[in-house]
């Protein structure tokens, strides 16, 4: 299960979005379980996406440091329990949000100019 498998962002997007703009919702405990329940298991997913980017970071890249604090923090709140409740699963949402979020800056590119300079100091 640990393997490179690409993450159905768009849904799990949607669903973020979604449950951070509830209000006054009016669900039951279970459609609150099961829709922390999702995003639980997302946030691992991409939890481990996060990993591995920042595992094959170099040494000196601060992102790894930065991806390895969100990573902490992902394991403290991943490892509270589940609770049938709207707060819940909007404390899950933010984290699937925060996730990303660290995932897209460990994706993106380097400018081409801190690029240049990284090389100079490799060769």
């Amino acid at each position: 299960m640990d393997t490179e498998l690409p993450l159905d962002r768009a849904p799990h997007e949607a669903l973020v979005t979604d449950v951070l703009a509830w209000k006054n919702p009016d669900l039951t405990f279970r459609d609150y379980e099961q829709i922390a329940l999702q995003l639980t298991g997302h946030a691992r997913a991409v939890a481990a996406d996060v990993q591995r980017h920042a595992a094959a970071l170099p040494k000196n890249d601060g992102r790894g440091a930065l991806a390895e604090v969100i990573l902490r923090e992902a394991d403290g709140r991943l490892s509270q329990p589940l609770q049938g409740t709207a707060r819940c699963a909007q404390n899950r949402a933010r984290l699937v949000r925060a996730l990303y979020e660290r995932l897209d800056r460990l994706t993106e590119t380097l400018p081409a100019a801190l690029s240049l300079f990284q090389r100079g100091f490799e060769e």
